[in-house]
């Protein structure tokens, strides 16, 4: 019998018994295993699609605690296009401005969106469970319109086989242990992914030596919505490092770089952690502690996401520091890559091959990932005297010379990834911007009316900007929308122009259903449109 011990800050779905558990195995076209942000959100794509998913999860709902609370302009535009976009945003702490200093020094500030003409932020904070909530609040709304997807909570999965064409599953629940099969299993199961052990898999990477202490403080505070990052903070036993960030609900998240010998226990008692923050706030704030946690990291990810039916996604595919807000939003971006493809081969418009490019797209993003983590890691806790001196001497010149700013690394903050060389690129024949080059993902611009996202509609899109593009509904059965544009209607700020032509007086842009560019051209022929949707979808040389 499943036994649950968790804190529960939304209870979204109940366990409840299903006819299921009295039959023999059902089989089942995609099975997810995990009801956090990724597997939820994967859940969701796929069943807007149409696709049939059964999300299995071993708690009922979301956890207490914050979590991640860093959530990226493009995960928000992605959960936008899922429809939760717009609650997340107007439940979330917006802000674009970020502030490092040096002891009692500020070095610089930097804003990550100085451009206006964005839907959404660079950045908003929120808390992790209220991200979940919104994505099921989000499912039931599809449910309802009849969406086919099931989420079974307390559903624990205790052992899995692999028999080539199919996944078999094992599952414990308070009302007695089940089988069902999986064409496709979508391991969504954490860092700690009980299904990649099972399968034997490795997660191979580097282990950090350092502890990190957070806590969320309840209070009301007249400090800006901003992220403010000291290094060597001079407040008392403040540790090597200090991060605060504002969320939704009066809550404040303080991290604090303690390092690696340390007695965890100690540092957990409520009366240490107070002496913390009050150095921090000053003798006499008002505060309540809500959460508090000690955290460790590593930064390591599978060979492949993909092994035959089993897919990997998230924390369990690819692990990096909490530093640039990168692991939510990383898997955010996986589940936007893997849906639309997984969509595809399952009604037998793509080979199974497709597949393959969601690991080789998504493993070159988590490489990205690791890479810029290892470094602000690095960064932020020198291992020899030499470095350290050349780190405080960067923090020293930053303050003073702008050409130093670059090399101050508090966490350099998640960007999407660029699929650039990838399999499924087409043309890029045109002379336009680097921000919408063939592999970028689009950049969005206000129109006359909406922003341009919003006309995107989840699958493969053309985009004709100042010009004609044949109108297509579908390329051998996979469907095909077009957008016409003229920027002396549409572009009333300029934003279209610079972003999609910039010297360029016409475009074409072919859009992956995951809003990546496939192919971009000054104009652009039907034989150009379907060379590119078929390469796109594993189909083209």
């Amino acid at each position: 019998m499943v036994d649950v011990r968790y804190d529960i800050a939304f209870k979204l779905y109940p366990y409840k018994k299903v006819p299921a558990q009295d039959r023999p195995a059902e089989r089942h076209p995609v099975v997810i295993v995990g009801g956090g942000p990724i597997g939820m959100a994967t859940a969701l794509d796929l069943g807007r699609k149409g696709t049939s998913v059964l999300v299995l999860d071993d708690h009922e709902g979301v956890g207490q605690g914050s979590r991640a609370i860093c959530f990226a302009k493009r995960t928000l535009e992605i959960a936008d296009r899922l429809g939760a976009g717009h609650a997340m945003l107007d439940k979330g702490v917006v802000w674009n401005v970020g502030k490092v200093f040096h002891g009692e020094k500020r070095v610089f500030e930097f804003n990550l969106q100085p451009q206006a003409g964005h839907q959404f932020p660079a950045f908003i904070n929120l808390q992790q469970p209220y991200f979940e909530k919104f994505l099921v609040d989000e499912i039931r709304v599809a449910q309802a319109e009849g969406a086919p997807i099931e989420i079974r909570g307390q559903n624990l999965v205790t052992a899995m086989s692999d028999h080539g064409d199919h996944v078999a599953l094992d599952i414990d629940t308070p009302d007695g242990a089940y089988q069902l099969e999986a064409d496709w299993l979508i391991a969504c199961d954490g860092a700690r992914s009980p299904l990649r052990d099972m399968m034997g898999l490795s997660f191979d990477g580097r282990v950090f030596e350092d502890n990190f202490l957070i806590a969320d403080v309840k209070m009301k505070a007249a400090f800006p919505t901003e992220r403010w990052f000291w290094f060597e903070p001079p407040f008392k036993n403040s540790g090597q490092s200090a991060l605060l960030h504002k969320q939704p609900d009066d809550v404040w998240r303080i991290d604090f770089q303690l390092g690696w010998d340390i007695d965890r226990k100690a540092e957990l008692d409520p009366e240490k952690i107070r002496s913390r923050v009050d150095a921090m706030l000053g003798e006499g704030a008002e505060y309540e502690l809500e959460w508090t946690s000690i955290y460790t990291f590593q930064c390591r990810r599978m060979q492949k996401f993909r092994h035959g039916s089993v897919l990997f996604a998230g924390d369990s595919a690819h692990q990096v520091s909490p530093f640039g807000a990168r692991g939510a939003n990383s898997g955010v971006q996986d589940a936007d890559n893997l849906a639309w493809k997984l969509d595809l081969v399952i009604k037998g418009l793509a080979p199974e091959s497709l597949l393959d490019s969601y690991s080789e797209e998504r493993a070159h993003g988590a490489d990205e990932n690791i890479l810029n983590s290892t470094r602000a890691t690095d960064f932020l806790t020198p291992k020899s005297e030499t470095s350290q001196i050349f780190r405080n001497a960067v923090l020293d010149l930053a303050g003073e010379h702008a050409f130093a700013r670059p090399l101050v690394n508090s966490g350099r903050l998640s960007v999407p990834c660029v699929y650039d060389d990838m399999p499924l690129n087409g043309t890029d024949s045109l002379d336009g911007p680097e921000i919408t080059r063939v592999g970028a993902s689009c950049v969005d611009a206000p129109l006359d009316q909406g922003f341009l996202l919003n006309h995107l509609s989840g699958q493969f899109t053309v985009i004709a900007i100042n010009t004609q593009a044949p109108d297509l509904q579908d390329v051998d059965g996979v469907a095909l929308s077009l957008v016409s544009l003229d920027t002396k209607q549409h572009d009333p700020s300029g934003a279209l122009q610079q972003r999609y032509l910039g010297e360029e007086t016409q475009a074409v842009y072919l859009i992956r259903p995951d809003q990546h560019v496939a192919a971009r051209w000054p104009s652009a022929e039907e034989a150009d449109v379907r060379a590119a949707v078929l390469k796109a979808i594993g189909r083209g040389a």
